[in-house]
């Protein structure tokens, strides 16, 4: 019998599992409490098992977790972690000390296929998804790495992932089942029990795929990659927006605040001379005015190997759009020291970008 990662099984999969092997339903629910919140990942320790129920999981599952490559540390907390995955390819993934918790930021892609200008992650073409687990074991092994931080204050707040950003290495709804599966995992009242609300899907205008998600009317936010506010600067930028222009992706937005009476986040990366001149300003507060969101407006984190810069109005648009009555605030910027912009990591790895690691 072939094992696969018990990472990739939703509760009501394995009792399944269980029940089809003549083992009781409520066996599942153990297991889970076993994995994720005591953190054992031993099958042999499990000792509330059956020793009949445990040499069947070790026959059928298997818990190993992500090989770390490299871990750096940040001056102002963040650690970002390159992940080598069963098959030898790498990824990263960010965990970022917030006032409100912990806060990690997953990958979903071997690489990216959605090739914005502006971003590491597209400097490497796309190899794969990510299976469910992959996505599970990034968390679960941020969670080991607090709960071994905190191992003496236990109950701290800090000792556990509490946010989680699904921004990282690749576009989540061109892996859609995956990420959306993944969610209800580390959603599980009985497992993480991460909630819907503190869990945010970032896209750069898969446009099906956003009806498609609001249509199930989840508390989970959602974030917009919109980075222009026009076609002729968003065309230069992201590829995407040939196939979904910005009107297009912007009714599709509609949609979303009216299926689900959710605000959406709009992300906007700031870059010199590109997008961030006061007449952008006015027409992106023009173009979203009336839809329930606000704007993170995101300092450009430089990478050599593309052209563009940090800007420097930063300040200037935001106080456009305030006048412009748009709620926006500009992101604090996480582990500028280390890497932490998305793919950079892995793409200095890979040789990509100049002084490899």
């Amino acid at each position: 019998m072939e094992q696969t990662s018990i990472f990739k099984y939703t509760i009501e999969e394995l009792e399944e599992i269980l029940m089809e092997n003549g083992f009781k339903k409520f066996s599942a629910k153990q297991i889970y409490d076993w994995l994720y919140i005591k953190m054992e990942t031993n099958f042999d320790n499990m000792t509330n098992l059956s020793k009949e129920l445990r040499e069947f999981i070790k026959l059928r599952f298997k818990a190993d977790l992500l090989k770390d490559l490299v871990t750096e540390e940040s001056k102002d907390g963040t650690i970002k972690i390159l992940f080598m995955l069963d098959d030898k390819k790498t990824i990263e993934t960010v965990l970022m000390p917030q006032k409100y918790g912990q806060s990690v930021c997953v990958t979903t892609q071997v690489g990216c296929k959605m090739s914005c200008k502006f971003c590491a992650s597209g400097l490497i073409k796309t190899e794969r998804n990510l299976s469910v687990d992959e996505i599970v074991r990034q968390i679960y092994t941020m969670n080991l790495y607090l709960k071994n931080k905190y191992k003496d204050d236990p109950e701290n707040r800090r000792a556990r992932v509490s946010h989680i950003v699904v921004m990282g290495i690749g576009e989540p709804f061109d892996n859609y089942d995956n990420v959306l599966k993944f969610v209800k995992i580390i959603n599980d009242k009985r497992g993480f029990e991460i909630g819907a609300r503190h869990i945010t899907i970032s896209t750069c205008g898969i446009v099906p795929k956003i009806k498609e998600f609001a249509d199930l009317k989840t508390q989970i936010n959602l974030a917009i990659s919109l980075h222009a506010s026009n076609d002729e600067v968003r065309n230069t930028m992201m590829p995407i927006n040939k196939a979904y222009p910005v009107k297009t992706l912007l009714d599709a937005v509609r949609y979303y605040v009216d299926q689900t009476n959710r605000r959406v986040t709009f992300e906007y990366i700031l870059i010199d001379g590109v997008n961030d001149r006061p007449e952008h300003a006015l027409e992106l507060a023009k173009i979203i005015k009336g839809i329930n969101g606000y704007v993170n407006l995101i300092p450009y984190n430089e990478v050599e190997e593309n052209p563009y810069k940090k800007s420097t109005r930063i300040d200037e648009f935001y106080r456009i759009l305030k006048k412009q009555n748009i709620n926006a605030i500009v992101r604090k910027e996480f582990g500028a020291d280390i890497d932490a912009a998305c793919g950079q990591l892995r793409a200095k790895r890979e040789g990509v970008i100049k002084n490899e690691i």
